[in-house]
């Protein structure tokens, strides 16, 4: 076995972890149950707040997690870090962010859950996640038309 086909190996490994320790995470903070979502986001309503403690225990793990990582000096399986370096609010951004916001008060799905909820193979999981992958192809046809026509 050559040193980089190691590497590719252990790669794949740590991705496969990291994806089982988040879904599992998903699964136990209830973030993969639509219902929990829209009672949390319902704040005029009968509102839920149990996902601001989810949300405190993620904050609480990451952020020094995060500030640790970056003091090294390369992560474990790359050459460099891949920060994002836009700082700006665009429209672009901001309609994006709406958009998201929307389609997850409305569905109690994101990305994310929804993945991790297929396995339940509910009706509503599979459209959302349909859904969800038709969009993606849109906007990619869509910005690589937009492209093509405006390379500046």
């Amino acid at each position: 076995m050559t040193g980089s086909r190691h590497t590719r190996a252990a790669r794949l490994l740590a991705a496969l972890a990291s994806g089982i320790l988040f879904g599992l995470g998903l699964v136990i903070s209830q973030m993969v149950n639509p219902a929990k979502i829209i009672g949390f986001l319902d704040v005029a309503g009968s509102w839920d707040p149990t996902l601001l403690v989810v949300m405190a225990g993620a904050l609480l793990v990451a952020t020094p997690a995060f500030r640790a990582v970056l003091k090294r000096p390369d992560p474990l399986f790359a050459t460099g870090f891949s920060l994002p370096t836009k700082t700006d609010l665009d429209p672009r951004l901001i309609g994006g962010a709406a958009l998201f916001g929307v389609g997850w008060g409305l569905s109690g799905f994101c990305p994310g859950p929804a993945v991790t909820a297929l396995v339940t193979l509910e009706p509503t999981v599979l459209i959302f996640v349909l859904a969800m992958l038709a969009g993606a192809l849109l906007f990619d046809r869509l910005a690589m038309r937009r492209q093509a026509h405006d390379p500046f």
